[in-house]
């Protein structure tokens, strides 16, 4: 007899590695775990309700980082198929910022056009479809006054085609003395009804504490913090600020959760990720990696599942992280909506960890120190 839960399949022997299998599937409500992409969980002490993990549209018309420098036809539908499949695939959260393809960051076409451009053309054929976005404002020195929070966001909406959005961040602290101003300007545009909740992005634990203080004033609830976080960079386990999360009843956002493409598998010393990212992940970085990648395959067959898969169930079992994997085309979306409705036991998960500890994580963004 076997027990098939999400295309995986458990033989029921006396073993005792099995059984805690099973017993750890078998807890999970039979209900919940047939939803996949479409549980959702709500983002800190908000009201919004988002899926349990998200798509992060970086690479969306960026050419600086992404996309080996060049934007065209082909890029565009692929990422628009990835629109299309993460929702048909129940994952209707997605994460951008107006810096993104911006002519900031050198980028071809600005990802909240793209993302509003591909809510509209979904959206004519399926008037019902819901889609939960996220943004982020850019804390650049010269924006000066809380004034300048509002005015950046209304410059999104209007890239995106929306007239409000269900989360608001700050894509990094301000760390030239206007802070608080960007923190009062997100309160702001909760009360002007633009946006349903509000979170920061790369915040430090003081940091993090300080803005959900200034906002509690308000009476305004701090949903999320944004950070670097998956298996090979767990920086915010060991800098507070996931245990801060958790404490102030905070959703921590992870994003670059499968390290950039590194756990993933595709990537090898011999074939390293190509542009800025193969300054990043070197071949030797890579032949340090391999052991844990190739445990991670060793788990990711046991339950049929692809080693990305792996990777964003373990994050998800954190509890309180939902992960938000960038898609570049429709295989990736369908692939992760495969890391929901299963768990891994808390042996690998452990073990995992150990494993992942043994490899030096790599530089992360600088501003999570300050």
């Amino acid at each position: 007899m076997a027990l098939q839960v999400s295309g995986a399949s458990f033989s029921l022997f006396r073993n005792s590695k099995t059984s805690r299998r099973i017993r750890a599937v078998a807890s999970e409500d039979i209900a919940t775990l047939q939803t996949g992409g479409e549980e959702k969980v709500t983002l800190g002490g908000s009201d919004l309700k988002v899926t349990k993990l998200g798509i992060g549209a970086w690479s969306w018309g960026d050419t600086s980082y992404w996309n080996n420098f060049e934007w065209d036809d082909r890029k565009l539908k692929a990422a628009k198929t990835a629109f299309d499949a993460s929702v048909d695939s129940g994952i209707t959260f997605f994460d951008t910022a107006e810096v993104y393809g911006s002519r900031f960051s050198f980028g071809a076409i600005n990802s909240e056009t793209l993302l509003g451009r591909f809510i509209k053309e979904r959206k004519e054929k399926d008037p019902a479809v819901g889609v939960a976005v996220a943004t982020k404002f850019a804390a650049l020195p010269w924006r000066l006054g809380r004034e300048s929070v509002i005015a950046a966001l209304k410059d999104s909406l209007s890239r995106l085609n929306l007239s409000s959005v269900e989360l608001y961040q700050l894509h990094w602290p301000g760390i030239w003395g206007n802070e608080g101003w960007y923190i009062d300007g997100l309160a702001d545009a909760v009360e002007q009804g633009l946006v349903k909740a509000v979170g920061v992005s790369n915040y430090s634990e003081k940091r993090l504490r300080d803005a959900y203080k200034q906002l509690k004033s308000r009476g305004i609830p701090l949903a999320s913090n944004q950070v670097n976080y998956s298996l090979i960079y767990r920086i915010p386990e060991e800098n507070g600020v996931k245990a801060t999360c958790d404490e102030l009843g905070i959703t921590l956002i992870a994003y670059s959760p499968i390290a950039q493409g590194a756990l993933s598998g595709k990537y090898t010393p011999e074939n390293p990720p190509t542009g800025p990212r193969g300054r990043i992940y070197t071949p030797e970085f890579l032949t340090k990696l391999q052991p844990l990648v190739n445990r991670i395959k060793e788990i990711g067959q046991n339950y049929n599942k692809t080693p990305t898969q792996v990777v964003l169930n373990w994050l998800v079992s954190q509890e309180n992280v939902v992960p938000i994997p960038g898609a570049k085309n429709a295989e990736q979306a369908k692939e992760f909506s495969g890391a929901l409705g299963w768990r891994l036991t808390d042996e690998e998960i452990t073990e995992l960890r150990s494993l992942a500890s043994e490899t030096k994580p790599v530089v992360g963004f600088p501003v999570e120190k300050l």
